[in-house]
C-alpha cells in the first residue's frame, strides 16, 4: 500500500520566467492594493464606516499572481478578508469604497460592506463571514459549472483558521469524487484571528489536509508573485483536464491585526519585521530596476498615481447617497422567472 503522503503531496513547480509586462502590471497591482487598505484601515479608525474592517495588507502578492494566471470567466470566492479581491479584479475603487462606506453606489449597493463584498459581474461570489462558509459554496459553483458543460475554475479561497472547520472535509471527500474543477488555495498567514497553526493542529503542513481523499496538496510561497502566478496555472491547468480539484497551502503573512481590534499580543514585533524583509511589493520592485525594465521614478509615480485614485474613491464615497429605505426588501429573493408561471 502506497504512503499518502509520498502519493499526493507535491512540491510547486519552478516559477515561469515572466517579463516586464507582468511585473509591471503586478506592481501596479499590489500598489493600488495597499493603498486603499491602508487608507480604509485609517478610515475605519475615524469611524467613516462601521462593522468589521479585515485588511489585506502583506498578503497581495496572492491576488497578483493569481489574475495573471486565471481567465476573466474564471470564478472567485473567498472570506471576509475581501477588499482587495475587486480590485485586482478590475472593479473601480471608488465602488469598492463605496461598499465599504453602505451607500447606494457600491456593486451591491451598500448591502454586502466590509465583510460580505459581491461583484456579480466579475465572478466575485463573495466575501462570507461565517468561518469556512465559503468552502462548500466553491464546491457548489464548481458543481454548477460541471453540471453545465462550462470551462471554468473555481479559486475556493480560505484562510488557515477556516481550514479546521469540519465542512473542509465533507467538501473535500465530495469535491473528489465528482472530480470538480475547484482550486482550493489556503490563505495561510500563519494565524487563526490570533491562534497560530501550531496551537491549533497536530498537523502543521496544511497542504496535506487533502491526502485522505487522494487530493494534491501543493505548497507556495505566498510572498512571490511568480510562484503564486506558476502554482495557480498548474491548478487550473489540472481543474480543467477533469482530474478533480487540487489544494494550495499558500503561505503569506498579514503585516496587521487580523481585525482593527487586533492588539497583536500572539506576535511579536521582531517576527513581523522578519516577514516584511519578504514584502512581495519590494520584491517585485527589485526585480523591475534590477532588469532596468522601469525606473524608481516611473515607480515613485505609479505609487502617486494609486494615492491619487484612493483619494478620489474616498471622495466618490463620501458625496454617494445611501441606499433608499425601500431598498431594504430588494435582493432578498429571485424574481421567480419559470415559464410555466403566468400573470
Amino acid at each position: 500500500m502506497s504512503n499518502p503522503t509520498t502519493a499526493t503531496k507535491k512540491k510547486a513547480a519552478a516559477p515561469p520566467a515572466l517579463g516586464k509586462e507582468t511585473h509591471l502590471r503586478w506592481y501596479k497591482d499590489m500598489i493600488l492594493m495597499r493603498r486603499f487598505e491602508e487608507k480604509a484601515g485609517q478610515l475605519y479608525t475615524m469611524q467613516k464606516f462601521g462593522g468589521f474592517c479585515h485588511l489585506y495588507i502583506g498578503q497581495e502578492a496572492v491576488l497578483a499572481g493569481m489574475i495573471t494566471a486565471i481567465r476573466p470567466t474564471d470564478r472567485i470566492i473567498t472570506g471576509y478578508r475581501d477588499h482587495a479581491h475587486p480590485l485586482v479584479l478590475g472593479e473601480s475603487p471608488g465602488r469598492v469604497m463605496a461598499e465599504l462606506y453602505a451607500r447606494a453606489t457600491g456593486t451591491s449597493k451598500g448591502k454586502g460592506g466590509s465583510m460580505h463584498y459581491f461583484d456579480k459581474e466579475r465572478n466575485l461570489f463573495g466575501g462570507h463571514g461565517i468561518v469556512g462558509g465559503q468552502i462548500g459554496l466553491g464546491a457548489g459553483i464548481a458543481f454548477a459549472d460541471k453540471y453545465r458543460g462550462e470551462d471554468h475554475a473555481t479559486l475556493c479561497m480560505f484562510g488557515d483558521g477556516a481550514s479546521r472547520q469540519g465542512i473542509l472535509h465533507e467538501t473535500f471527500n465530495m469535491a473528489m469524487t465528482w472530480k470538480l474543477p475547484v482550486i482550493f488555495i489556503i490563505e495561510n498567514n500563519n494565524y487563526a484571528m490570533g491562534t497560530s497553526v501550531e496551537r491549533t493542529s497536530n498537523v502543521h503542513d496544511l497542504s496535506t489536509l487533502g491526502e485522505s481523499y487522494d487530493m494534491p496538496g501543493v505548497v507556495v510561497d505566498g510572498m512571490s508573485c511568480e510562484a503564486v502566478h506558476g502554482a495557480i496555472v498548474d491548478a487550473c491547468a489540472h481543474v480543467r483536464a477533469g482530474k478533480g480539484p487540487i489544494l494550495l497551502d499558500i503561505r503569506t503573512y498579514r503585516y496587521r491585526g487580523h481585525s482593527m481590534s487586533d492588539p497583536q499580543k500572539y506576535r511579536t514585533k521582531e517576527e513581523v519585521e522578519e516577514y516584511k524583509k519578504q514584502d512581495p511589493i519590494e520584491n517585485v520592485r527589485s526585480v523591475l530596476l534590477e532588469k532596468k525594465w522601469t525606473t524608481a521614478e516611473e515607480l515613485e509615480a505609479m505609487d502617486t498615481a494609486a494615492k491619487k485614485e484612493v483619494e478620489e474613491a474616498v471622495k466618490f464615497a463620501e458625496e454617494s447617497p445611501s441606499p433608499a429605505t425601500e431598498e431594504l426588501w430588494n435582493d432578498v429573493y429571485k424574481e421567480p422567472d419559470y415559464p410555466f408561471i403566468k400573470d
